[in-house]
């Protein structure tokens, strides 16, 4: 598509606005390639527009007020794809000793589910986690059933809290919508009902967060950031982001996305190395 470039802030606005309208949902780099400016800019425009209340600002971009505050999945599944496989790669250590591990249904837990090792039983609520792990002969599968949520892709509720309420788990892979020294949230309730049934139980917490997480706002909180274990965070993470996870979490681990670190950083911090 040849961009256009929408240099006037209000008719830029205008614009964002009506595209939320059309899909519900904006992501602040497709807007960006799209009217010709830079993705830095569409967060300003879409920051001004959340502070008059006219929208509401969420991972990688923003939602209508009355819309889900959540982006579909394929979407989410598209973005910072280098960070989320960095990730998933970090995390793997920390499995080593797992014989049966829940997955939840986010992205970057996706990510992970591609590259588990053999041997391993898998409970999942994520129709992706469960289409790439029953894929493989060397994995066993526990498939919770329930509601079916479209933006999320996996099934959630009553059933799906029941159904874990009868497992015990080593270690549980949670993603979140964002985190930060208020704790861990999820942009949909029923998404964070069951993370909390994840974590209750299981052994050890493993969360997973992309740098954009620390940045980010959602509704729903879903457990403290000492609740967890272990913490696999990507290397663009700030001095000050990292700084937090390392005051409330036991163990913190820096991925290495082979990209230049967002602020220069000791060493030890980087390469998956734990801190």
């Amino acid at each position: 598509m040849t961009s256009v470039r929408y240099s006037a802030a209000p008719r830029r606005r205008d614009e964002l606005l009506r595209r939320l309208e059309e899909s519900g949902y904006v992501s602040s780099s497709t807007a960006a390639a799209e009217l010709g400016v830079s993705e830095m800019t569409i967060r300003r425009d879409l920051g001004q527009l959340a502070a008059e209340g006219r929208v509401r600002r969420v991972v990688g971009g923003a939602s209508l007020l009355d819309g889900s505050a959540a982006p579909p999945f394929e979407l989410r599944r598209t973005e910072a794809t280098r960070e989320k496989d960095a990730i998933a790669r970090a995390a793997l250590p920390l499995l080593a000793d797992a014989g049966v591990v829940a997955l939840d249904a986010g992205t970057t837990v996706a990510a992970l589910a591609r590259r588990l090792p053999e041997g391993l039983t898998v409970v999942t609520h994520s129709v992706p986690v469960i289409t790439t792990c029953t894929g493989r002969d060397d994995l066993e599968v526990v498939a919770l059933g329930g509601t079916y949520h479209r933006a999320t892709r996996s099934f959630a509720g009553p059933s799906t809290r029941a159904g874990l309420a009868d497992l015990a788990v080593d270690v549980a892979v949670l993603s979140a919508t964002a985190a930060g020294a208020a704790g861990v949230f999820s942009a949909d309730q029923w998404d964070a009902d069951t993370k909390r049934a994840m974590a209750a139980i299981a052994d050890r917490v493993v969360l997973l967060l992309d740098h954009r997480k620390l940045d980010a706002r959602a509704p729903m909180r879903v457990l403290g950031l000492e609740q967890a274990h272990a913490v696999v965070v990507d290397d663009q993470v700030t001095d000050a982001q990292l700084a937090v996870l390392r005051e409330r979490c036991e163990r913190v681990v820096v991925a290495d996305t082979g990209a230049a670190p967002a602020q220069v950083r000791p060493a030890e911090a980087l390469a998956g190395r734990a801190t």
